[in-house]
């Protein structure tokens, strides 16, 4: 073995990885005092030199399969969460004290199952022009972002859902969002907007994937 060789492994030595069932305790001790979601990379840089946290996070989401709390992906992050059939428990401390109104719910919908989108384009949808109270609302809420803009004359700013979004709705992306029957069900909407300007439940996740791809020059990264 040369010379050079030596330090290098002394050098590796020193920096080995804890074996898997400490790195799963760190990173469910994280993600236990973190109140937002918490990315793999975020997690790595907390943890000790060598820590694969992406393979504890699978250990550790089998290990609270079918306990009280879920580990869950929201967006490109993990976060503890109460599993959904004892979200009843958690009622009193989940009150809203802020109600939506009719306008920032509809342009909210349209953000989501359109991103990225206009304001122009949310006007187009509903048939009515969108205060500027209402947006600035959804943003205050942290609900939706700025995204792109997009490469027309312009060159008008664009909307999309944020993880705060995904995280308040217990979804993955926003492909795991109800179709339009399922929202005016829940009285989440009336019978002002056309049915084209939300899809159905269920519909193929491979035309948005086309049309998306198709429309990427369109955006300005």
């Amino acid at each position: 073995m040369s010379e050079t060789e030596e330090p290098d492994m002394q050098a590796q030595s020193l920096f080995e990885a804890p074996p898997m069932g400490e790195q799963e305790r760190m990173v469910e001790a994280i993600l236990f005092a973190t109140a937002e979601p918490v990315t793999v990379r975020e997690l790595e840089a907390r943890m000790p030199h060598g820590c694969d946290a992406a393979e504890a996070l699978v250990h550790l989401r089998k290990r609270y399969g079918g306990r009280g709390v879920h580990l869950v992906k929201v967006g490109d992050a993990w976060a503890m969460r109460t599993a959904p059939d004892l979200g009843f428990l958690m009622q009193k401390e989940t009150v809203e004290t802020r109600k939506l109104s009719r306008a920032a719910i509809e342009t909210l919908a349209i953000i989501a199952y359109h991103q990225p989108v206009t304001r122009a384009e949310i006007e187009e949808i509903r048939g009515v022009s969108v205060s500027r109270g209402t947006v600035d609302q959804l943003l205050e809420m942290e609900w939706i972002r700025f995204g792109r803009r997009k490469m027309t004359p312009g060159r008008p700013v664009t909307f999309v859902v944020t993880e705060a979004f995904l995280d308040h709705f217990g979804l993955e992306s926003a492909r795991d969002l109800p179709g339009l029957k399922e929202l005016r069900a829940a009285g989440l909407l009336d019978n002002r907007l056309p049915p084209s300007s939300m899809p159905q439940m269920g519909e193929g996740e491979d035309q948005e994937d086309e049309a998306s791809e198709g429309q990427s020059e369109l955006f300005e990264d």
